[in-house]
């Protein structure tokens, strides 16, 4: 099999849901897995000087609408959660607490389902909670403070930033950039050709 997919995102942005539903099928259609990686864009943000899309002038009633377009367009279901944008600490420091990597996608995929298609606040702790041990998994409110988990987020935090990565989702493909779910195409085009 070829390399993984890397697929970074933020758990608070709709169009790293958005993407979260589909990558795995594309990547499969290619003979390739994905490595999820969460990280906390708000730190990218510190660096480039932007914010989130829904707090730009002009921009964020645009983006409210598309999200909710791109997402029927797709056929998948989408509420923005009424606490918007989020900061998704603890669901990311979830992910990193599991040593699993099948835990943790499946841990990924519930946190953004819960956020963007039942319109939950996944800020706290105890939702986080509440969703680790849906899955069937105990521990995740000692885990959160582990010294590890958190510098576990750091360090991926950090690599995405020194990989380039400046957005949610954010896709590289054998060493190749591509932002944002509208890329995803394109992504899928570069896989079955082997670039341009």
């Amino acid at each position: 099999m070829s390399s993984a997919i890397d697929f970074y995102f933020d758990f608070s942005s709709p169009y790293g849901y958005l993407a979260s539903t589909r990558i795995d099928e594309l990547a499969e259609r290619h003979g390739r897995s994905v490595a999820w990686h969460p990280f906390l864009l708000g730190a990218v943000f510190k660096l480039t000087g932007q914010r989130a899309l829904t707090e730009q002038p002009i921009r964020g009633p645009y983006h409210e609408r598309d999200f909710a377009r791109s997402a029927r367009l797709l056929g998948v279901p989408f509420t923005l959660p009424a606490k918007f944008p989020f900061f998704a600490l603890a669901a990311s420091r979830a992910f990193y607490w599991l040593s699993d990597g099948d835990q943790a996608k499946r841990l990924a995929k519930a946190v953004y389902r819960a956020a963007f298609a039942e319109g939950r606040d996944v800020t706290p702790v105890s939702t986080v909670v509440e969703i680790v041990k849906c899955l069937g998994i105990e521990g995740v409110e000692q885990g959160l403070e582990l010294p590890e988990t958190k510098a576990k987020l750091r360090e991926a935090t950090d690599a995405a930033i020194a990989r380039g990565v400046f957005g949610s989702p954010f896709f590289i493909v054998d060493g190749e950039p591509f932002w944002g779910h509208d890329r995803l195409a394109q992504v899928e085009r570069w896989l079955e050709t082997g670039g341009w």
